[in-house]
């Protein structure tokens, strides 16, 4: 399914399927042919299991956007927790989690999949103690992926447009992009995403369709997510905004929360048709 030009699918996460035979399944149900990959699973099986999962999945149609790793001991019980324990910021798990990235960039490889997104944790500051060896965590793994012909994405939300610009720019690493989702920059309270999109601009390599709502205490408690076109995103806002940075790549629906995942998902793709149409 395409939409102004867009290639619609939905992260495999949010439909919580059993194994990538029902994941073709929900997918197909959908109407779409398209998915971000959580890589995980995968990685927890042996090789023969593997092979068969991704023999499911090529034998579906069904094509990967990119995959999507994340990692034992993450909590998000609250902001705080979050940011002590997100992506590579924790010395002490450190390697362990560098080693879980590798290996998630040597599978996308194998798959023939070139973008491998991950939270890579709370960007300090620049002028923190923590921010120099932030910046050398991930330039190292996103050199380790470049060997395998894959790109690092960067999820969006824990920090303000501006700043991660600015870390991207410190990087100076061509293989390091964005994984832009609207609704984490108002979980996060990071500020506005639309404005977001237009700083990011060029980096902005992978879109989630997701939508939230503020909390009354910004950047210390969590705002809610709800279901596409129900919060503070502005589908029409959104699709304009990545149209002005001639954003062409995939828009892929997540939902995180709720019970209706499916039904929750259909909706997006619905909203997402009407904002096309009115657009």
């Amino acid at each position: 399914m395409r939409i102004l030009g867009h290639e619609i699918g939905v992260c495999s996460w949010s439909i919580r399927p059993v194994d990538l035979a029902d994941l073709a399944g929900k997918v197909n149900e959908l109407g779409l042919s398209s998915v971000q990959l959580a890589l995980g699973p995968l990685m927890g099986l042996d090789e023969g299991q593997k092979q068969r999962q991704l023999g499911c999945l090529r034998d579906s149609g069904i094509e990967v956007s990119a995959g999507m790793i994340d990692f034992p001991g993450e909590d998000y019980t609250s902001m705080a927790l979050i940011r002590r324990t997100g992506g590579f910021a924790p010395d002490e798990l450190w390697e362990d989690r560098r080693r879980l990235a590798i290996e998630a960039g040597k599978l996308s490889a194998e798959m023939g999949v070139k973008l491998l997104s991950c939270h890579i944790g709370f960007v300090p500051p620049s002028s923190a103690e923590h921010y120099v060896p932030m910046v050398e965590r991930v330039r190292g793994v996103a050199k380790e992926l470049a060997n395998h012909g894959v790109e690092l994405l960067m999820e969006t939300g824990q920090e303000e447009a501006s700043e991660l610009l600015q870390f991207l720019n410190d990087l100076g690493t061509k293989n390091v992009h964005v994984n832009f989702d609207p609704a984490n920059m108002i979980l996060y309270g990071a500020g506005d995403p639309i404005e977001a999109i237009g700083i990011l601009g060029r980096h902005i390599r992978h879109v989630h369709v997701k939508d939230a709502v503020l909390s009354d205490a910004p950047g210390m408690k969590w705002g809610n997510e709800v279901a596409f076109g129900r919060g503070q995103v502005g589908p029409e806002r959104f699709l304009e905004a990545l149209d002005r940075i001639e954003y062409r790549g995939p828009l892929v629906i997540e939902r995180e929360s709720g019970e209706e995942r499916m039904g929750d998902v259909k909706e997006a793709i619905a909203v997402l048709e009407e904002a096309g149409v009115k657009e």
